[in-house]
């Protein structure tokens, strides 16, 4: 199953230092995991976006773990991709970029000659053979069709896609320098939201978040002294704030970290895949790891 990972300190730039694949180096363990792409979005103090990522096999894991850096930003988006639909090439790597906003997905959607086909022109946004990137932009239109709101756009998309082709999971962030949009659709995969105060639950601590299957980890000192709002698809250590997003929910966390709830999306998909529905590369991608 992918993993997501997006965090805001918005307006506050902070250091956070991401380790991807943060396992054991031994080739049995990573044979195992056997990841399809990790990736980082960040924005520069500008406001432009920033991608770092790579189509990396398992065996590759200490390469990219060489090359982990610390990046500041008021926005972080992280990925970990296990290929459902394109082939292990970085342009079908997450996050993806459109418009200056940064987008990574887990889940599956299939008919994507329909999703072609509404895209129309628009399929010129669209580089790589995902169905997560088509469906981003499908939202980047709808975004442009709705004036610039974010919001507006994803549920929009969203649900022309849960009304008309087979869905299995829409799970999303969406990220700007300013801002993080979370949907969770339907209930298939789990995603946690975190509004962490200062120092954290004891209030003293930076943050130090590590995933229970020890494929993502975050750290940032600054985050001692800073609020934050975390996303992801697992809780990631033993705050009991985090709280799973309801299926249908959107989620967002706008400057100095005002958040907004919606059920946008309350009812199933009018096609929902189940997991023995899929083809056998996609459901390898979308069981728990």
């Amino acid at each position: 199953m992918c993993r997501l990972f997006g965090m805001s300190s918005s307006p506050r730039r902070t250091h956070a230092t991401f380790w991807l694949l943060d396992a054991p180096d031994s080739l049995s363990d990573q044979s195992r995991r056997e990841p399809d792409g990790t990736g980082l979005g960040y924005f520069d103090a500008d406001g432009s976006p920033c991608l770092r990522k790579a189509p990396i096999a398992a065996y590759e894991d200490r390469c990219f773990a060489a090359e982990a850096r610390q990046v500041e930003s008021t926005t972080f988006l992280a990925h970990i991709r296990f290929a459902s639909t394109g082939g292990l090439e970085r342009r079908n790597t997450h996050p993806f970029e459109q418009d200056g906003r940064l987008f990574a997905h887990n889940g599956v959607l299939e008919n994507l000659s329909e999703l072609d086909a509404e895209l129309g022109p628009d399929i010129a946004l669209v580089h790589g053979d995902t169905d997560s990137e088509r469906f981003f932009a499908l939202i980047t239109r709808e975004i442009r069709a709705h004036g610039g709101d974010v919001a507006g756009g994803i549920v929009h998309a969203a649900r022309w896609i849960a009304d008309r082709l087979p869905v299995y999971s829409l799970n999303l962030i969406l990220t700007t320098a300013d801002g993080l949009w979370a949907l969770r659709y339907p209930d298939t995969h789990t995603l946690y939201v975190l509004e962490r105060r200062r120092g954290g639950h004891h209030g003293d601590r930076h943050l130090d978040h590590s995933g229970t299957a020890g494929h993502m980890r975050v750290h940032s000192r600054a985050l001692a002294g800073e609020p934050a709002v975390v996303v992801a698809s697992e809780r990631m250590d033993d705050n009991p704030g985090w709280r799973l997003m309801e299926p249908g929910e959107l989620f967002h966390a706008g400057p100095e970290l005002h958040i907004t709830r919606t059920l946008a999306l309350p009812h199933e998909p009018h096609h929902r895949l189940h997991l023995k529905d899929l083809r056998p590369e996609a459901a390898v991608s979308q069981q728990a790891v």
